[in-house]
């Protein structure tokens, strides 16, 4: 039987759950959620709970950057590895990055856009957030530090139909498993943080926080006249949703194939009602909370209980199921490899060094024969030697004139570069001086037509049952928009419509003033 301590950390908290299992059979032995202000402290708290002192420890990387790559199938593995290093390299060159500053793995899915064609998703993460992790599980035995959007498929075991796993922690991200595995992989940078962050503003501790919203039911269409009077935390949660439901929704439209279910999970799926408010986004498509497939219905321990560690029982899963290396940002270097490979021959030696002059006793016959030939061999090898030196000299200074041409020739070319390189400056030059004066002129039109320009795009996604009482235009591109509803839902999705339809940037609300049964909310933004 083996076993893992799955710990998901995040930065107020970590989930964590200890897992054993024997051939098919899974058992969850002690799983459970800590909030900490020093996570080495409660990190040494769940292992000394649990006791974990000597079980592999597998757990969530972070800071992620991810990329896609479209290879033709028949490479060779080592290609492959190459061209994935190239265009990694690429794109840190692109966006100024430090490539010697990440580490990456990646794995392999099939080409949405070519039957010929492999896709690899490129996984990387700074060495700084590994080390980082390393040194809060010091002393531990660390077997397994993989990223969240790979590990949490382990929760599904029916792969024969292609479905999504919304993973709702600090971020979201969506996971697209098959039959063959993860195919795709997208974050969505609004998740629980953004919520709970909010929440704890106002109750000063993240814990209680976390409470408010595994108490909270949220409204649906059923409920409409649910009033924010009710829940005050609503306009604290119901936006953050939003964002995130219509970014699944519009994800599910982009994918070229037919997706059969949508399962939720992470820390925002303890909110109440969260399966159905995505069902009514996502009509056609099959939305549940996810729940471990080896935890029987009639367990004694509430399912809802297990689903709130499913993190962590993904992070234990895929460290058990050990074909999934590829993706762990933890492997033994070839060094450690050959100096264990060195020991071994070591203690061989000592084994047998105690019978070595035996051998040579009974063998001297045989060893004055492969002494004479090794001489002739040593001999022979001398010769040949000398003749190749002479040899190596010719074609040396052959390549050495070679060079001293080809020095000449270059040198030639960059004197013509030269040349070339100010004719380019100087008509680049005169390209921007035109390139300024019709910026000019497009700026001034554009300031021209920018207000009425404002008031159409506001017009065109205002919904029907939401007011505008007010709008001012505070300096030069700020605008301060006053909106009044009796549903609080209307004025969320008005501003997130503002927001998603590039209205107005960096867009902010307060959390509205409820009167005489309606709702006032004021938006601003900067236009674009």
């Amino acid at each position: 039987m083996s076993s893992s301590l799955g710990l998901y950390i995040e930065e107020n908290l970590i989930k964590y759950a200890k897992v054993s299992k024997n051939n098919d059979n899974i058992k969850v032995e002690s799983f459970g959620i800590k909030f900490y202000d020093k996570p080495e402290d409660a990190i040494k708290q769940i292992i000394e709970e649990t006791y974990s002192y000597k079980i592999p420890i597998s757990t969530n990387s972070t800071e992620e950057i991810y990329n896609y790559f479209d290879i033709f199938s028949e490479l060779k593995p080592k290609d492959i590895d190459g061209i994935v290093k190239t265009s990694f390299e690429n794109y840190c060159y692109d966006n100024g990055l430090n490539k010697d500053s990440f580490e990456s793995r990646h794995i392999q899915s099939n080409s949405p856009i070519s039957k010929e064609k492999k896709r690899e998703i490129c996984i990387s993460t700074k060495k700084t957030s590994i080390a980082r992790r390393k040194n809060q599980l010091s002393g531990y035995k660390i077997s397994n530090i993989s990223p969240i959007s790979v590990s949490i498929g382990e929760l599904v075991n029916q792969r024969q139909q292609t479905s999504i796993v919304v993973n709702l922690e600090e971020n979201t991200t969506i996971t697209k498993i098959g039959p063959e595995g993860v195919k795709d992989i997208r974050i969505i940078p609004t998740g629980s943080k953004d919520i709970l962050e909010k929440i704890k503003a106002k109750e000063n501790s993240y814990s209680k926080a976390y409470e408010i919203c595994k108490n909270t039911s949220i409204y649906t269409n059923d409920a409409y006249d649910l009033q924010v009077e009710e829940n005050e935390f609503l306009p604290d949660i119901m936006p953050a949703l939003f964002e995130i439901v219509t970014a699944i929704k519009n994800y599910i439209g982009e994918s070229l194939e037919n997706i059969e279910k949508v399962y939720i999970t992470g820390t925002l799926s303890i909110i109440n009602n969260i399966d159905i408010y995505f069902q009514e986004y996502i009509k056609n498509i099959k939305c549940e909370i996810s729940k471990p497939y080896f935890v029987s219905n009639n367990s004694k321990i509430n399912i809802k209980d297990y689903i709130e560690v499913n993190s962590a029982l993904a992070l234990a899963l895929y460290d058990l199921n050990t074909k999934k290396e590829s993706v762990n940002f933890i492997k033994e270097s070839g060094v450690s490899k050959l100096f264990g490979q060195l020991g071994k021959s070591s203690e061989r030696t000592k084994l047998n060094e105690i019978d070595i002059w035996n051998v040579i006793d009974k063998n001297k016959g045989v060893f004055t024969a492969v002494t004479t030939l090794t001489c002739s061999a040593l001999v022979i090898y001398i010769a040949s030697m000398i003749t190749l030196n002479a040899i190596m000299n010719n074609k040396q200074k052959e390549a050495q004139d070679a060079i001293t041409d080809t020095n000449t020739k270059i040198s030639e070319i960059s004197n013509y570069n030269t040349i070339l390189n100010n004719r380019i400056t100087k008509y680049k030059n005169m390209i921007k001086a035109i390139e300024d004066n019709n910026d000019k002129n497009s700026e001034n039109l554009r300031y021209k037509n920018i207000i009425p320009n404002f008031m159409n795009n506001i017009m065109a996604v205002i919904p029907k049952e939401v007011q505008l009482t007010s709008m001012s235009n505070t300096n030069d591109t700020h605008i301060v928009l006053e909106a009044t509803s009796s549903k609080y839902e209307q004025l969320a999705y008005f501003k997130t419509k503002i927001k998603t339809e590039g209205i107005l940037d960096q867009v902010t609300s307060d959390t509205g003033v409820a009167s005489g049964g309606s709702i006032k909310v004021t938006i601003e933004g900067e236009l674009p």
